[in-house]
């Protein structure tokens, strides 16, 4: 729908409207020592549609290209094929232009993919049941940790440093706003080493799995130490890693986390992503956002329709168990798109292809002359020590047109010469050796 701003003459018909002769007096209750004087504020001069066009592409034209360069950067996001069929289905305009369907007789095909949706996550994960899809990854962790908080009624939560650090920022920022607080468990060879810090005051466990390195967890030893102190275990999964590693329920995992991405959605510019959220049953009732149900229609028919979230999710949100009452819907059609496309075979098949490029690498880069930072078992991931910084041999890779992975050195102390590579089932063999080449040449 098109924006039109309103003419001096719109406005003045509102002022009369509404009994007052100028937007200063509409604004009268306002103490003017609180209102900003006209043109004080720094704001640039407005640009034309054209002019703003042309700023966005020149600003566009700065960001790396996924598709013009050798990608082994993942973190969270990552360079994974996309099925044909997604974008021109997800693209129909009853899916594009979908809004909350309060009203279940309009909007059956809508709640049908969200449930299908919430079928597949439980299964992948094997849970007993999933919600409509969150934010992103990070949004989903937050959400589980503040629910593990209110089920306990504990206000400790005891995070690995395996776990991504843009999750464990959102944690930390939604937990300082409860007054709740966030206890970091230490990795040793990239797995989490010690879990003495885990009490009986402890609301649940984190733990990442494959880990932010690359690195598989012992979900056992974590749901163990979980159990021991009367504490949750929240997992945050790698979907695709699924298809090959015993799910997180499997191991008894109270709530798993993940982030959707890596199924039918792209990179883009970080966005826009979709968290998945599962857990045990006797949590539903405590799921943040959405969730759909099936039941059936006076006739026998099946139907499906919102359940298990009272109105005060929306408008009495101090007595919502979230403040999250919506979803990522179309992120998460295509997810369910995506896995209906590819099967478990096919999803089977993007893993093992995903530990055949990660093993091939790990063997080309190591002998270009880097070092294996830990001797952990991997999916995907896994951290180089360059002998070198990181950052700098980064950058030299780019030009070369490799964009070789993340520098750890923002992130965690004393790894200013580690990169953390990535690597999917879109790489070929002569891409990994072309890496492996450019980074001898950088290393020498």
């Amino acid at each position: 729908m098109p924006y039109i701003p309103h003419t001096p003459l719109d406005e003045q018909e509102m002022l009369a409207t509404i009994g007052v002769e100028s937007i200063e007096e509409l604004f009268r209750e306002i103490p003017a020592n609180l209102r900003v004087a006209p043109g004080s504020l720094n704001i640039p001069n407005s640009l034309s549609e054209d002019q703003l066009y042309q700023k966005m592409v020149g600003l566009a034209r700065q960001n790396l290209d996924a598709t013009k360069l050798d990608w082994y950067l993942g973190a969270g996001l990552y360079d994974r094929h996309i099925p044909a069929v997604i974008a021109p289905l997800i693209s129909r305009g009853e899916y594009l232009t979908s809004y909350t369907p309060y009203q279940p007789e309009m909007s059956q095909g809508y709640l049908q993919a969200i449930y299908e949706f919430q079928s597949m996550i439980a299964e992948l994960f094997d849970m007993d049941a999933a919600n409509a899809s969150m934010y992103d990854g990070a949004t989903s962790l937050a959400e589980a940790c503040l629910m593990a908080c209110a089920a306990t009624n504990r206000t400790k939560v005891c995070v690995s440093e395996g776990v991504h650090p843009s999750y464990r920022q959102v944690v930390e920022t939604y937990l300082w706003a409860t007054g709740d607080t966030v206890q970091t468990l230490p990795t040793a060879n990239g797995l989490t080493s010690d879990y003495g810090s885990v009490t009986a005051e402890a609301a649940c466990v984190v733990v990442q799995y494959p880990n932010f390195f690359g690195a598989i967890e012992d979900l056992a030893e974590a749901r163990r130490v979980a159990t021991a102190n009367g504490a949750l275990l929240v997992v945050v999964a790698d979907p695709v890693a699924m298809a090959l590693l015993p799910p997180p329920g499997q191991f008894g995992a109270d709530v798993v986390v993940g982030e959707g991405q890596p199924l039918g959605v792209a990179m883009g510019f970080g966005g826009p992503l979709v968290g998945l959220y599962a857990c045990k049953s006797e949590y539903m009732r405590r799921l943040p956002g959405r969730i759909v149900g099936r039941t059936h229609d006076h006739s026998g028919r099946s139907a499906f329709t919102m359940t298990l979230r009272t109105r005060e999710q929306d408008i009495r949100r101090e007595k919502a168990t979230s403040n999250i009452c919506t979803n990522e819907a179309l992120m998460a059609l295509a997810n369910t798109i995506y896995l209906s496309a590819v099967g478990k075979n096919g999803l089977k098949s993007v893993a093992t292809s995903t530990v055949n490029n990660t093993q091939y690498a790990i063997q080309a880069l190591v002998a270009a002359g880097a070092t294996l930072k830990f001797s952990s078992r991997v999916f995907g991931e896994f951290v180089l020590d360059l002998g070198r910084n990181a950052a700098v041999a980064q950058s030299k890779l780019i030009d070369a047109g490799i964009m070789p992975g993340l520098p750890l050195g923002s992130f965690f102390a004393g790894m200013d010469n580690c990169l953390l590579v990535a690597l999917t089932e879109t790489r070929t063999k002569a891409q990994i050796d072309r890496f492996a080449a450019e980074l001898k040449k950088v290393l020498l």
